[in-house]
């Protein structure tokens, strides 16, 4: 008689980050697996995020506090891992330090010290060609978790379906979609959030994503920005309208910001942002062949089964809201 497959048992999880969009579908996929889980949360937060929390223990630290995050999250019975969701709002360089790299320092200290046991990381793939402050922050932290000696898994998604949904409203009044260049100077493999969850939850169990940085994106093939607006118009019924910009814009509004922010402050955060638009207009979101320095879709993995384009339908539906990111272009 043969037995039956082991269902893995219940962990406790420490899930920091869990009010931001892939934190929260982080916590429904724990929940949906039966773990047990505390959730970070900045303090005076808790209240405001009590409905998407529902479900966890719920704690109130400060990640600049080390002495207070080890007594306030970590004091209770040991973890067996701890999953950073944490990033920086803006990627401006002291938001980027002090979020990507420094909170998760105390964080992974804050772990070690109470003897969890695994600690996932949220990162992102354009860390591997870092031209911008953000990106080598969570490099900075890659590089400390690996040599840490905890057991670790570091997912690195491609583009989120909500950073690429910013001109649905645009092109539903009519307008044309933009475009850089002609539209197929980028291309990535779009991963919603819950199929993005069942990722990094499935991290725990599977010793093959142990000690391993993991690119990973959505299903079907890579997709390029004339291909996100012919689909757009396709589901509004619309004949295809696009409108070119192009990149050099991009390149004279940063150089004028870099110059003047050296003497107006709040114009060297736009240089920055303008940079940050800038990666995102002219980077594939793919996995990177260091040996050709080409973007290759053929090795960039993919899980899950939902689409950028069903996700399209749902909001033009009316049955999904485009939340966007810090980070989109448009």
């Amino acid at each position: 008689m043969s037995s039956l497959p082991q269902t893995p048992a219940p962990r406790r999880i420490c899930l920091a980050g869990a009010t931001g969009t892939i934190g929260r579908a982080t916590l429904a996929a724990l929940l949906r697996h039966g773990h047990s889980v505390t959730c970070i949360v900045r303090p005076g937060s808790a209240a405001r995020h009590a409905a998407a929390l529902a479900g966890a223990t719920v704690v109130e630290a400060d990640l600049a506090d080390a002495p207070g995050l080890a007594e306030t999250a970590f004091s209770a019975a040991p973890f067996d891992a701890v999953i950073s969701c944490i990033a920086s709002r803006t990627g401006v360089p002291a938001d980027a330090w002090a979020v990507d790299h420094a909170a998760n320092l105390r964080l992974l200290d804050a772990a070690k010290a109470a003897g969890a046991g695994h600690f996932i990381l949220l990162s992102a793939i354009c860390v591997q060609k870092p031209l911008l402050a953000f990106q080598h922050a969570k490099l900075a932290f890659e590089a400390a978790l690996a040599a840490s000696g905890l057991r670790y898994s570091i997912v690195r998604p491609t583009a989120f379906f909500k950073s690429l949904s910013g001109q649905i409203e645009r092109v539903r009044n009519g307008r044309p979609f933009l475009i850089f260049g002609d539209g197929t100077l980028t291309a990535c493999k779009p991963i919603s959030d819950r199929d993005l969850a069942e990722f990094i939850v499935g991290c725990l169990d599977d010793d093959s994503r142990w000690n391993r940085v993991l690119p990973i994106g959505g299903p079907g093939p890579a997709i390029n920005p004339r291909q996100q607006g012919e689909a757009l118009f396709a589901l509004l019924g619309q004949r295809p309208r696009f409108r070119s910009v192009p990149l050099a814009l991009l390149d004279t509004i940063g150089t004028a910001l870099g110059l003047f922010g050296k003497v107006v402050p709040g114009l060297a955060t736009k240089a920055e942002l303008a940079r940050i638009g800038r990666y995102y207009a002219s980077e594939s979101m793919l996995v990177l062949d260091p040996a050709t320095g080409r973007y290759d879709a053929a090795a960039t993995p993919s899980t899950g089964h939902d689409t950028l384009f069903d996700y399209y339908r749902a909001v033009i539906a009316g049955s999904a809201s485009a939340e966007r990111g810090d980070h989109a272009v448009f």
